[in-house]
């Protein structure tokens, strides 16, 4: 499938990239990340505490274990706080 791919704050930051258009097997969130994870260390390194990191599917928060099938934008981005 292909996906377009969302990156913001620190996350865009270490990527280097606001997003990207991907095509990929991955059957969940995780195994996305797990797959973004072995094509560079910055991918890596972004990717590498996420309990820092949240995940909404076509707009729509989101858990890594939530399966992919008919999404067609997945964005990352670190916790928002309020105030």
């Amino acid at each position: 499938m292909t996906l377009d791919i969302l990156y913001f704050a620190w996350l865009r930051e270490r990527i280097g990239l606001p997003r990207e258009t991907i095509t990929t097997e991955a059957v969940t969130v995780a195994d996305l990340v797990d797959e973004l994870r072995l094509r560079e260390e910055r991918y890596a390194l972004a990717f590498s505490d996420l309990s820092a990191v949240r995940v909404a599917l076509d707009q729509d928060l989101a858990e890594f274990d939530a399966p992919l099938a008919g999404v067609r934008e997945v964005a990352f981005f670190p916790p928002m706080t309020g105030g």
